[in-house]
């Protein structure tokens, strides 16, 4: 299986490059090529420390993006399959 098959082929939502939801489809894309580097290389700790550095930028991304625009937090999640959806 090729790396490629394990990059999420869903476009931002946002046209720019810079906004909230293509940083974060471009983060989950980064731990999905990591996840699949770990399959082989199970102790390669310096990529688990920059994966970590990476969910960690995520989560954060994510709670701001719940908290200013809760419609796009929730079709963006859905469509990346990450995190259950939030509750009205």
């Amino acid at each position: 299986m090729s790396t490629k098959s394990f990059f999420i082929r869903l476009s931002p939502s946002k046209e720019g490059e810079g906004s909230v939801e293509s940083q974060i489809f471009r983060l989950t894309n980064r731990v999905a090529v990591l996840t699949y580097h770990f399959q082989t290389h199970g102790r390669d700790y310096s990529s688990q420390r920059g994966l970590w550095k990476i969910l960690g930028r995520r989560k954060r991304l994510l709670a701001y993006l719940s908290r200013t625009n809760p419609m796009s937090y929730r079709d963006l999640t859905n469509r990346l399959g990450i995190r259950g959806s939030i509750r009205d």
